[in-house]
């Protein structure tokens, strides 16, 4: 039965990070524990644990290549559908760079620290920290980035998904209700990719505006050091 408020999510949030992630020979054999975690902490709807129980015999039942392939194909290939959140609000711009600190600080602050391997503003890496904060905390930290994952919900479910149940899952963690957004249609690839002409503005997605003015920043040249040392 659907808990309201859940008196602890620590195992179906760590869940849902894992079904988040690439579906490897080791993931997949972690798939049954998985599915018995969410079915004995019951934070989440009946119907809801069934559809990931659903995804996840899928995904084991799935030839390898076939199922990396189709994750790839969802996750890796496509803005829209980016498990990095703020690729979903900044795009490529240089704006994305002062949120990921300021995110990873927040991990900082709660004593976590991130290793290298992935983006503090991947879904999975989320997960993970709200996994580890007392229930409201954690729901409330999800419910600030309800509108993202309703976004990506909402394109995953375009594309016809099952991934979009885990989507829909986490934002029924967070207290919230997984509803279709409007979504603007992805770039075409050849546009996403192609470099901007010369003296054409900046070329990082999201900030070439040739349209506009650009501003010139000049560096003052550091002056060469002898190998004696900086005069006084």
């Amino acid at each position: 039965m659907f808990k309201k408020t859940p008196e602890t999510m620590r195992l179906t949030l760590r869940a849902l990070a894992r079904l988040l992630a690439y579906p490897g020979a080791g993931l997949r054999a972690q798939m049954p524990a998985l599915i018995d975690a969410l079915q004995t902490e019951q934070a989440l709807p009946a119907a809801r644990i069934a559809e990931l129980q659903a995804l996840a015999q899928q995904i084991c039942a799935m030839d390898a290549y076939e199922a990396e392939g189709r994750y790839v194909d969802t996750f890796d290939r496509g803005h829209r559908t980016s498990l990095h959140l703020f690729e979903h609000i900044h795009g490529d711009s240089r704006e994305r760079g002062p949120a990921l600190i300021d995110l990873t600080q927040t991990y900082e602050r709660a004593g976590l620290y991130l290793d290298a391997q992935e983006l503090p503003d991947h879904l999975g890496v989320v997960l993970e920290f709200a996994s580890t904060q007392p229930t409201a905390v954690a729901r409330e930290f999800l419910a600030e980035m309800a509108h993202i994952l309703n976004a990506l919900f909402s394109a995953l479910q375009a594309k016809a998904s099952p991934y979009a149940s885990v989507l829909a899952a986490v934002l029924e963690a967070a207290g919230e209700t997984a509803q279709a957004v409007a979504i603007a249609p992805e770039p075409d690839m050849d546009e996403a990719w192609a470099e901007p002409e010369a003296f054409d503005g900046c070329a990082t997605r999201g900030q070439n505006r040739p349209d506009q003015p650009q501003p010139i920043h000049i560096v003052r040249k550091a002056r060469p050091q002898s190998s004696q040392g900086v005069s006084p």
